[in-house]
């Protein structure tokens, strides 16, 4: 079974509606409705709403009792302001479907719809619209959310579409797939004066100077083996913006990040008692907090075994080069307990613009394949 022509057309226009009115994470109500009017026509077995947020699942079970998989898409787009000539381009200022989740969810609609021709023989699909990845708290807080033990699937996967690679071609690989990462606000307080006199304030000037420098420092970078770390500096603000205020108020951002979740608290304790000592040093105090906090995602070496079964019935080409990627993702927290999960890469053209470019947008070509490997997976495991 697959789509046909007149399912593209559809499961197209769809992701273009999707692509117009894009939602950041937390925000996802309107892009959640649409997901659930586009379902009830395909009269799932359950629909289950406001899951961790404003997340969806769908459930289409079998004829007899089975596994459960559970395929995994984004709700979320980001706070990117759109630079596109599209018919289909953002309508929202400032915010863009500039990931591709706006893709994510149409392969879920179109895997939903061939569910809906042909149940499982056996077992059930969860089709899982995940809400708020973008800052890594929507799959915690799906998992966290009581009615979740009733979906909970003995597999889980996903599919990110990943530019830079042949239209396509599949990343696949078992292990971690993308590094554990997190954000920390770094704030130094001292005391203000007027730029005339600031022997008479106390300025976080020469402490976020050196911090900043010494910071970076400690990403190391080099291979992604287990040591591997990386600090970026992502903002840094001194002061208010005056020429008569000597500043009393300095905050950096930083993300840490790590192949490994066992080396993130180093990285972390080692960032602050730099920033500690630096405070100390010029009788500033120093306060702290964390942000966008990104486990590790591991692919399970038996659930990467049934992918690649799928791909290469599908003749789809795969291979682990580049893996594990820089970038993170909380996909890999479906994957904690009993399940087995994996995720794999969906080349999107090797000229495709970057994900989180302004004018990226997922290539309409992929959704045949997405849906495709999605549906055969379930087919090879549940009949």
């Amino acid at each position: 079974m697959s789509l046909s022509n007149s399912d593209l057309v559809e499961l197209t226009a769809f992701r273009h509606t999707l692509h117009r009115f894009p939602e950041v994470s937390g925000q996802e109500r309107e892009t959640a409705a649409r997901v659930v009017a586009a379902l009830r026509e395909l009269a799932p077995d359950e629909i289950v709403t406001a899951l961790g947020g404003h997340g969806v699942a769908a459930v289409f079970n079998g004829a007899e009792a089975g596994p459960t998989l559970l395929f995994r898409a984004e709700l979320d787009a980001l706070p990117i302001e759109e630079l596109s000539q599209a018919d289909h381009r953002s309508t929202i200022g400032g915010k863009g479907h500039l990931c591709g989740h706006d893709g994510h969810m149409t392969l879920l609609i179109g895997l939903a719809r061939l569910l809906s021709r042909k149940r499982p023989a056996r077992g059930r699909v969860v089709l899982m619209f995940q809400p708020a990845e973008e800052d890594g708290s929507g799959a915690k807080a799906v998992i966290g959310d009581p009615r979740y033990q009733a979906l909970r699937p003995d597999w889980a996967f996903a599919i990110h579409n990943w530019p830079g690679t042949s239209l396509g071609h599949c990343l696949l690989g078992t292990g971690v797939v993308n590094c554990a990462s997190q954000g920390l606000r770094i704030v130094f307080k001292g005391k203000t004066s007027h730029a005339a006199e600031p022997a008479k304030g106390l300025s976080p000037a020469r402490a976020m100077a050196r911090l900043m420098p010494g910071l970076m420092a400690m990403g190391h970078g080099g291979g992604l083996d287990t040591d591997f770390r990386l600090v970026t500096l992502t903002h840094a603000r001194l002061g208010e913006a005056s020429f008569g205020v000597a500043p009393g108020e300095a905050e950096i951002w930083v993300t840490l990040r790590t192949v490994i979740d066992a080396n993130m608290a180093d990285l972390r304790a080692e960032a602050m008692a730099l920033a500690g000592a630096e405070a100390q040093v010029e009788g500033l105090t120093v306060s702290f907090s964390h942000h966008d906090d990104f486990a590790a995602s591991v692919n399970d070496p038996e659930a990467v075994v049934h992918i690649a079964r799928a791909l290469d019935a599908l003749s789809l080409p795969h291979d682990d080069q580049g893996l594990p990627e820089l970038a993170s993702e909380d996909f890999g927290v479906f994957g904690w307990g009993q399940t087995k999960s994996a995720m794999l890469f969906l080349g999107a053209g090797e000229a495709s613009p970057a994900l989180h470019n302004p004018d990226y947008d997922f290539p309409d070509d992929l959704i045949h394949f997405g849906v495709a490997i999605f549906h055969r997976i379930a087919v090879d495991l549940l009949g």
